[in-house]
């Protein structure tokens, strides 16, 4: 039977509890930060050599739906009980909204040195030490809205953008594409400043801190995001009846972007399975 995922401003204290309690287990074990280290792995962008399989290429939806997944089998295995919630940003928009609660992330960072200090994932309990990121530090950090450079989370009507274009993706299938859901979604911008960052990658810039590159799966907020983000896709596809992913076979010989995208039926790293095992979760899952 398929289990839900809940808005998380819709979580019982108990299951808010749950949820935080298997976040802290899987850390206790190590498993969390093999996590961290797959997705910086894997965080390749257009001019870096190679596969791009989680960022800048169409298979950023099933590549984090996968990997949501697997984090979720993961708490799972702690407390059968426990699903990723969703944290729509375009309702909760404020430092003041519940996900940031003392009982769920915490809150922001301090100003002196943006390290999180209240919550569960507070670096003093000393249950949630930063082994794996491009800093030295080993605690949390946010800097919710960059007070010293002010970004709004994305809107409903820019999301709505995104959602109204009916091609999954286009050539060149990087981040540079100016047409198509997948872009528009993971929000590869063009402009300067705050405009350059839309939606999903807004959000990271909005959150700060860890939530800042490859690193971003240290902040367990990466995972509710991530969970919003894969229900967009779930909502895109409703919308826009019998639209596949994209591309459906690979780039020809010739094409700079042969060999570096993944296409609908070849295996991604480094799982091994192909976007379009992955196009349909509801026999797993589903949103409420």
């Amino acid at each position: 039977m398929a289990y839900t995922r809940k808005n998380v401003s819709a979580l019982t204290k108990a299951e808010r509890r749950r949820l935080v309690g298997a976040f802290l287990e899987i850390k206790r074990t190590g498993e969390y930060d093999e996590f961290v280290r797959m997705h910086i792995d894997h965080y390749v962008s257009d001019g870096d050599g190679g596969l791009r399989a989680a960022h800048m290429a169409p298979s950023f939806l099933p590549w984090h739906r996968r990997f949501l997944l697997e984090l979720e089998r993961a708490l799972r295995r702690v407390d059968s009980g426990v699903s990723v919630p969703y944290w729509d940003w375009t309702k909760d928009r404020t430092p003041a909204a519940p996900l940031w609660g003392e009982d769920l992330l915490g809150g922001n960072g301090r100003r002196s040195d943006r390290q999180v200090t209240t919550g569960p994932f507070a670096y003093r309990h000393k249950k949630w030490v930063v082994k794996e990121s491009m800093t030295d530090g080993e605690y949390l950090m946010r800097d919710l809205g960059r007070p010293h450079d002010p970004l709004a989370l994305p809107t409903a009507d820019e999301l709505a953008r995104a959602l109204k274009d009916p091609v999954y993706d286009t050539a060149p299938w990087d981040s540079t594409s100016s047409r198509g859901f997948r872009n528009e979604l993971e929000g590869w911008g063009t402009g300067q400043g705050n405009d350059a960052w839309r939606n999903h990658n807004r959000v990271h810039r909005w959150v700060g801190g860890h939530m800042l590159g490859g690193a971003s799966v240290n902040d367990p907020v990466f995972w509710l995001h991530h969970s919003f983000v894969d229900l967009l896709w779930t909502r895109w596809q409703k919308r826009h009846q019998g639209a596949r992913y994209l591309p459906a076979s690979p780039p020809e010989l010739g094409d700079p972007q042969r060999g570096r995208v993944v296409a609908r039926h070849e295996e991604m790293p480094p799982w091994g399975v192909p976007p379009d095992e992955l196009e349909d979760h509801s026999r797993i899952y589903r949103y409420v």
